[in-house]
């Protein structure tokens, strides 16, 4: 396994580059049906599920995973109560009443050029029909499950090198035309602005909301989607890991930009191949678990309809637009702003009722004073607003 998670991900190293991004919207919507559930996937990639239980205590509930599925497989996950994503197989479909199986995998990155092990060298992208027609199996064989396809990072840079022949081509993505999003249930994509060595690129936290953006217009937003978030230095060419900050702000563009789920990828690829890299950083993995156990105690209102018209905004730096999602759950009003610039500006929001707001996780409040309220945003700063009346 090991072996072949390797020759992948290095495959993926080779293909890593960014370009420019399209400017990010302030009011943002998702169009995905009402849920009041209080589950929320929090996920982490191609990990072994032996150390599922160090995952567990950071807050993951799904695991996403190559590793073939067995009984093995399900008992290191029942033992921690997660739930996963993997390929289909003999097993899982002998095992279909198993809860435990949250949906199936499809191929990683299909829409990048594919690399050739026999001649060394890369072929085209995978054709969508290939990708409709495994979805078509899958379904056909359980028609209960969702099926999760994850995109590369062409998703949010257009003009990315690594597509090869099908670089620049969107119509390949979307489901209209039948592009790869019409062959999953939930759809996803993987950039990973920190690690980039492209100057025009690095440190460009914003990629991530416009991939998502990108997701669900080409998906006519028919369905739900994921985002992966890196948390680890993981090539030789990487500048640097990201952050705590940078990995927050990342979760919660995707978020605001209605992700319906967030993925971790938690490898170092070279000069040393670690798959599970993540779990021997002690503060990466305390501050993913204190972001996904606020993400769990807003699991409801996240999984909720956003509502539109209660809250607008001006910033004082017209050139860090500030993005806003709002929610309107059991009666009360709720706003979640990220800063799409590094840098600093101030936010004055206006909003339709409230006499003050809790800022949640931060121990503060802020009066609303004849509907406006002000706060200041620092390096992709990110504040979540509870409405009180």
């Amino acid at each position: 396994m090991k072996s072949f998670l390797f020759t992948l991900l290095i495959a993926k190293l080779s293909l890593i580059s960014f370009s420019g991004c399209q400017k990010a919207t302030n009011d943002t919507k998702s169009d995905q049906p009402e849920s009041t559930s209080g589950f929320f996937p929090i996920t982490v990639w191609w990990q072994p599920t032996t150390v599922a239980a160090k995952y567990k205590n950071a807050g993951i509930n799904v695991y996403i995973t190559a590793e073939v599925l067995t009984a093995n497989t399900l008992n290191n996950l029942r033992a921690n109560n997660m739930k996963v994503i993997c390929y289909q197989n003999d097993f899982g479909l002998q095992n279909l009443k198993d809860t435990l199986i949250f949906g199936w995998l499809q191929q990683d990155e299909p829409d990048n050029a594919q690399w050739n092990a026999v001649t060394k060298k890369y072929d085209p992208c995978i054709d969508p029909a290939i990708i409709i027609a495994n979805y078509n199996k899958i379904k056909q064989n359980d028609p209960n499950r969702p099926v999760y396809l994850n995109l590369g990072q062409g998703v949010s840079f257009i003009n990315y090198n690594g597509r090869g022949a099908c670089k620049g081509n969107v119509e390949l993505y979307k489901s209209a035309f039948g592009g790869y999003l019409k062959g999953c249930d939930i759809g996803s994509f993987d950039i990973y602005p920190v690690n980039s060595s492209y100057p025009e690129v690095q440190n460009n936290l914003w990629y991530v909301a416009n991939g998502m953006d990108n997701l669900y217009n080409w998906s006519e937003r028919t369905k739900p989607m994921w985002c992966n978030i890196e948390t680890t230095q993981f090539g030789s060419n990487s500048p640097r890991k990201p952050t705590i900050s940078e990995v927050k702000s990342e979760v919660w563009m995707a978020l605001i930009h209605g992700a319906k789920g967030i993925s971790y990828f938690a490898h170092v690829i070279s000069p040393i191949f670690d798959e599970t890299a993540l779990l021997k950083d002690d503060t990466m993995m305390e501050a993913l678990k204190n972001i996904n156990m606020q993400i769990a105690s807003l699991a409801t209102i996240l999984n909720s309809q956003n509502t539109s018209g209660f809250a607008s905004l001006t910033s004082s730096n017209a050139s860090i637009p500030v993005d806003i999602m709002t929610k309107n759950y059991k009666g009360i009003d709720y706003i979640f702003a990220v800063a799409m610039r590094p840098g600093e500006t101030t936010a004055t929001f206006t909003i339709s009722s409230g006499t003050a707001v809790e800022v949640i996780g931060e121990n503060r409040k802020i009066s609303v004073v004849s509907g406006k309220f002000m706060d200041d945003y620092t390096a992709y700063g990110v504040h979540l607003y509870k409405i009180i009346k």
